[in-house]
């Protein structure tokens, strides 16, 4: 990728210029200073504060990545600047907090929510979006370049961006429900030298035409509190996971693909999102190939009701290819 400078920002920060260039100033600042920060879990990271008991920020990484609240002193005015102008500031008890983190994936970085990210419209990174970068890494390797790559859901765009580095795709289009996530994503991708359109709406709702390579992680974690960023629906969470599966695998052009990655509920052994996907999609046009990528993840959601009678939650990775035929 291309290095940048502040001045230098790419084109297609051109329909939201003035917030993005200072949310592309921002990243370019933290690169310029060699800012690293990998983005644990929730529940690592609030063991992490109580063990530290850093009440204060005394680094960059604990301004972006732990979120405490600091003295203004403690940045440059670059970076204060490029925080009001953003508006992602606020005041805490005479002190500051920034409204976002900022995580590193690769040779990138990505702004997304400030912990914790309880709000509904918190734009979420953590392990699942390395997961899912590696997954993409290892899917798309020396893959040949596409014509439309659509990113379902993208939220902070980084499985964007990575599939976009590998797949060098002609046109990318970035979905999501959420407008905070498309205005991060937007500028994460311009901070990544990639140019991207973003569409506001539910799943593929508003893209049109075939696609050449999709991409998604939903949400899938099984709850009752509506189509929030972490609520999977039913079916154990593999709701939302099992719909883009179709609708996406409907859109697909002749040799298309899907990759998705996220999690499924195993009960007696039983994988109920790959037996749903294999059910819908059987003698259909489709190769599908799908692999456990990690076989325990989100083990504190078995106590809660939901999942009485689920064993455990694996990381999964399904690819679906659309045979040589016209897409619907």
């Amino acid at each position: 990728m291309r290095s940048m400078d502040v001045q230098a920002l790419p084109a297609n920060l051109d329909a939201h210029s003035d917030d993005e260039r200072a949310l592309g100033a921002l990243l370019n600042l933290l690169r310029q200073a060699d800012y690293h920060f990998v983005t644990p879990s929730p529940a690592t990271h609030r063991r992490v504060l109580r063990r530290d008991a850093k009440p204060v920020a005394q680094t960059l990484r604990d301004v972006f990545g732990w979120s405490l609240p600091f003295q203004p002193d403690l940045l440059s005015n670059a970076l204060l600047d490029a925080l009001w102008a953003a508006d992602l500031l606020h005041h805490d008890d005479g002190l500051l907090r920034s409204r976002v983190r900022v995580s590193s994936l690769g040779a990138h970085l990505f702004l997304h929510s400030a912990f914790p990210t309880t709000a509904e419209d918190a734009v979420f990174f953590g392990p699942d979006t390395y997961r899912f970068a590696n997954f993409l890494t290892a899917e798309l390797a020396g893959s040949a370049p596409v014509g439309l790559l659509v990113d379902i859901g993208a939220g902070s765009g980084a499985g964007a961006v990575v599939a976009a580095d590998l797949a060098r795709p002609a046109r990318t289009l970035l979905t999501d429900l959420n407008p905070l996530a498309l205005r991060l994503a937007r500028a994460n991708a311009a901070s990544a030298g990639q140019e991207v359109e973003t569409v506001l709406g539910d799943g593929l709702g508003g893209v049109s035409g075939p696609i050449d390579l999709a991409i998604a992680n939903p949400p899938f974690i099984a709850g009752d509190n509506g189509r929030a960023y972490r609520d999977g629906g039913d079916l154990h969470g593999a709701r939302i996971s099992l719909d883009w599966t179709l609708a996406a695998a409907q859109q697909l052009a002749p040799d298309g693909r899907l990759l998705l990655y996220t999690g499924s509920a195993i009960v007696e052994g039983r994988d109920l999102f790959r037996q749903a996907v294999k059910a819908e999609l059987a003698d259909s046009g489709f190769e599908i190939a799908y692999r456990e990528l990690d076989p325990d993840i989100f083990g504190g959601q078995l106590s809660d009701p939901a999942y009485a009678d689920v064993e455990r939650i694996a990381a999964v990775g399904l690819s679906v290819r659309r045979r040589g035929v016209s897409a619907v």
